[in-house]
């Protein structure tokens, strides 16, 4: 059975938590603290903590997303905590080394994560005090670089973004069953699907009308549930998906897991070529740090449109084909990419012909 583990923010909280309780002299080094995950609770490991002056003090968690495959896995989270005296707010976050910011410059800590800190600090300061805590990620810059992170506005490392503490293992090799039963199920009342990519997927659905009903997980096994929905005789399999991972059907690459395949520049470059782009086109998708990067030079040289329009056809065309290979069936397959924002980018006509049925 696959193994959830813990988000970011918890472990920075726990951190954070740990620093503070170890300056009021109510923990030792080497402990564990309870959070307050919103609902639930957690017993977090403290891999360190000390004092480093009277008022200030350093705890260390490593990151643990259980089975996921995620880069964060054992990544250290400092946690710097002091006290000053009361000021305007009783709690401050400061993003140091490695926590990304803003464009605006403010630390890249989301509502869920501030929501923990209040949660889990407000309760231990002192009415007379002020707790500062700055939340260091050492290998935070480093591995912001092999995400989208600066394509939606996060620079200089990662965030302490999410709506939840637990972390479930969608990418975990157990889940793929249960996703099957998932869609075999959800498959007796309604035989046109949709296969929502992406982690805004289900609010693009919910934008576009999209009955949950009609909506089958996938985790980054696509092309198995494809083969699946042959299987058990659906119509229509409606993808809905982020750019950035959807486009790698167009290439052949049907587990969309970036630990096993990632070709996106080059599959859009590709696609460039094929609509009469130049090879500066080329030349500035293959330079762009991302997917989504790479879509707005497209924009700004006029060939977005053609280009998505283009690996939307390739992308149905492709999943089309593989589910004949593979389940040796017809399956209708039609494709809505969309970007970081949750922005529609393209679709072929087959997309627009399910999105009527789905929607009615």
């Amino acid at each position: 059975m696959a193994r959830t583990g813990y988000t970011l923010p918890v472990f920075a909280v726990a951190a954070a938590k740990a620093a503070l309780l170890h300056l009021s002299s109510k923990i030792d080094s080497q402990v564990s603290v309870e959070i307050d995950l919103l609902p639930g609770t957690a017993e977090i490991p403290i891999s360190q903590v000390a004092r480093l002056e009277s008022h200030s003090a350093l705890a260390i968690t490593l990151s643990d997303p259980g089975d996921n495959l995620d880069l964060t896995r054992n990544t250290p989270i400092w946690a710097w905590v002091r006290l000053s005296q009361r000021q305007s707010q009783a709690l401050v976050l400061e993003a140091g080394e490695g926590l990304g910011k803003t464009a605006s410059g403010e630390a890249a800590i989301y509502s869920y994560a501030r929501r923990l800190f209040d949660a889990n600090l407000l309760p231990l300061i002192p009415p007379e005090q002020t707790v500062t805590v700055s939340i260091i990620l050492p290998e935070g810059r480093q591995l912001a670089q092999r995400t989208s992170n600066e394509a939606f506005g996060i620079l200089e490392g990662l965030s302490l973004l999410g709506t939840s503490g637990i972390s479930q293992p969608l990418s975990a090799a157990d889940h793929l069953e249960e996703f099957r039963q998932s869609l075999q199920t959800k498959i007796k009342d309604c035989t046109d699907l949709v296969f929502c990519i992406g982690s805004n997927g289900m609010q693009v659905a919910q934008r576009l009308g999209i009955p949950e009903s009609a909506i089958a997980q996938t985790g980054n096994w696509i092309g198995a549930m494809l083969v699946e929905a042959g299987l058990y005789h659906a119509n229509s399999v409606l993808l809905l998906g982020y750019q950035g991972k959807l486009i790698k059907l167009a290439g052949g690459i049907f587990n969309t897991s970036s630990h096993l395949a990632d070709a996106k520049l080059e599959i859009i470059s590709a696609a460039v070529v094929a609509v009469g782009g130049d090879l500066q086109a080329v030349g500035a998708v293959l330079e762009a740090k991302t997917a989504d990067a790479a879509q707005k030079k497209l924009l700004e040289l006029g060939l977005s449109e053609l280009v998505f329009g283009k690996l939307a056809e390739k992308i149905s065309q492709k999943a089309t084909a593989y589910v004949q290979k593979y389940a040796n069936v017809t399956l209708k397959v039609g494709t809505v990419l969309f970007d970081r924002k949750g922005e529609i980018i393209s679709q072929d006509s087959q997309a627009t012909e399910l999105l009527g049925r789905v929607v009615g």
